[in-house]
């Protein structure tokens, strides 16, 4: 079989290993098929941090199955581990299973774990590497930026008319997006909240939406933070959700003069975290430091924006969005005067564009979802 040959099993292996997303954190998503004669004949992925990796857990549904996996060859999304950690080494249990031939979709960044395609090949077993590499590595961007930034992993949603406005001129936004596409946003929530991420809007959508920034319904469970970054901080008796519900799992980034003022004092006594951020190079918010708070001080892996449009506009010119979920409705509005996704930029020529690439599109309801991932190399 040619590496064209494997494409479709690799594409089964993604598949399987998104079904471990959230759970394996922090551990990269990984998934496994073996392949005899044409047809896959057992499945594995990776299903938490701790437990079995893909390889081993297909292995061991060979064996459920009567499956002799040294007469299949092993298809897996990202190179088997060479080292001992919470579960032992991938490449001994595939050179104990007798199998032959392994084929890799992307090889391994990390450090610790990585040369297993080498050990293998020393060991007589066949390795093809590079099959569906892109959709591989966009399978495991998020442990990628952990390992190579030591940084969350900044996500973007954002929900909009056709005619790309996110609100009316009078600010109404509920609803644009249809009930499904709530709905995914709530499961999203949930898999921040599991792996203890953040969700993070600007201060102008904290005062004008009043949000919760919760999970609720059916997939309610752990809550991310709800983080908070603005120029002024409330009053701590404040009508907001925030204040009242959730204090403790609030945070506010601003300035280094506000977050030693009074009113930060009296909100930390409420149990609000208060985070000084100094202003960036370019007068904007220092973005850098922000996530290496986000990450250090408050150990989130995943940080999801979620508005307003200013924010999420500063966060794409930094370079520092890594996964964009855009949500198309089919309404437009017409109106010039209505709120634009983003604005404030006065490009004169298309080469000063914002660019992305498209990874997925699908219909979620009565929505259109875009998703989008950068074209270069995120920054630090």
């Amino acid at each position: 079989m040619s590496e064209l040959d494997f494409v479709p099993f690799m594409r089964e292996a993604i598949d399987l290993a998104e079904k471990g997303r959230w759970h394996a954190c922090p551990n990269p998503t990984v998934g496994a098929v073996l392949v005899r004669d044409g047809q896959i004949v057992a499945r594995g992925w990776h299903h938490a941090a701790g437990e079995d990796h893909a390889e081993v857990d297909c292995i061991k549904d060979a064996a459920s199955h009567g499956v002799n996996p040294a007469e299949c060859t092993l298809v897996v999304t990202l190179e088997p581990c060479c080292h001992q950690g919470k579960t032992p080494p991938c490449t001994e249990a595939i050179k104990a299973a007798g199998i032959k031939k392994v084929v890799v979709g992307l090889a391994d960044v990390n450090p610790v774990a990585c040369g297993g395609a080498c050990q293998l090949r020393e060991s007589g077993v066949e390795v093809i590497e590079g099959v569906c590499e892109q959709e591989c590595r966009d399978l495991v961007a998020d442990f990628l930026i952990w390992q190579q930034h030591k940084r969350p992993y900044v996500m973007l949603k954002m929900a909009a008319t056709l005619d790309g406005r996110i609100a009316t001129r009078k600010g109404q936004s509920k609803w644009i997006s249809c009930d499904k596409s709530r709905e995914e946003v709530q499961e999203l929530r949930a898999g921040i909240g599991l792996c203890g991420g953040a969700i993070l809007v600007g201060g102008g959508t904290f005062r004008t939406d009043n949000p919760q920034l919760t999970v609720r319904g059916e997939n309610a469970g752990p809550q991310p933070l709800a983080c908070v970054l603005t120029s002024r901080l409330p009053q701590p008796d404040a009508d907001f959700h925030l204040l009242k519900d959730r204090p403790e799992q609030t945070v506010f980034m601003v300035s280094p003069a506000a977050a030693a003022s009074t009113t930060a004092k009296a909100l930390r006594d409420i149990g609000v975290r208060v985070l000084a951020l100094g202003p960036g190079m370019h007068g904007g918010p220092d973005f850098p430091n922000l996530l290496r708070a986000v990450w250090e001080e408050l150990h989130c892996p995943y940080m999801l924006c979620e508005g307003g449009g200013h924010l999420a506009l500063s966060l794409l010119e930094a370079g520092l969005v890594d996964d964009f979920r855009l949500h198309l409705a089919p309404m437009i509005l017409g109106d010039e005067d209505a709120l634009p996704l983003f604005s404030g930029r006065a490009p004169l020529s298309l080469e000063e564009a914002l660019r992305m690439r498209v990874s997925n599109t699908h219909l979620c309801g009565e929505d259109i979802h875009i998703h989008l991932r950068p074209l270069e190399a995120a920054k630090a």
